[in-house]
């Protein structure tokens, strides 16, 4: 069983497509903690009511992103996680996290990488009048959603769609695709020479 953390800002429907799997027993994983750094999201609820334990910060409070990753990494190694899963997390991951998990943040993002990166990818695509897009999973580097792809699903936009339908869709698929991929990723670590 792999112990890992989700980092939510929002709603957290793709924390509870997580939530949901580990439960039924298609996801190898125990969510040991959830990170916000919105202290009043829906998806603290969405753990809570999981009894799911929770770390909250308002970024303001801290004087450098550093400051409060060392605080998230300190809560991280006393629970011995070794996945951190990004479902929502509207903040880049800064050099703290990133030194101490390599190649082992996770992320999933509403479109086609390398297109439409960033902040509402499902808005850039219609705005750009896409007859396509989908969703990421991909690895978290120093970049905007510039990690390596480790999996995509394409999504159509069908001629005059509105954004509740296409996001809607979207979400589908995400829910869908990302306890799968990360399903494979925690069976696939196993096999890896000296991976305990």
């Amino acid at each position: 069983m792999t112990k890992i953390a989700v980092f939510v800002s929002g709603n957290g429907s793709n924390l509870q497509a997580i939530i949901d799997a580990a439960r039924q027993g298609e996801l190898p994983a125990a969510i040991e903690l959830v990170v916000s750094d919105r202290p009043g999201c829906y998806g603290l609820t969405r753990a809570q009511s999981a009894g799911i334990a929770t770390l909250a910060f308002n970024p303001k409070d801290f004087k450098a992103k550093g400051h409060y990753e060392e605080l998230i990494a300190k809560r991280l190694k006393e629970l011995e996680v070794k996945y951190l899963v990004l479902a929502g997390y509207m903040r880049l991951v800064g050099s703290v996290l990133l030194e101490r998990y390599p190649r082992r943040i996770i992320n999933i993002h509403p479109s086609l990488l390398p297109l439409y990166p960033g902040k509402d990818g499902i808005g850039q695509a219609l705005a750009a009048g896409a007859s396509e897009t989908g969703v990421t999973v991909h690895y978290v580097d120093e970049g905007i959603d510039t990690g390596p792809i480790i999996a995509q699903e394409r999504v159509v936009i069908f001629p005059g769609e509105g954004r509740d339908s296409l996001e809607q869709r979207i979400h589908a698929a995400e829910h869908r695709l990302y306890p799968m991929i990360l399903r494979q990723i925690f069976q696939e670590e196993k096999t890896w020479p000296g991976v305990r």
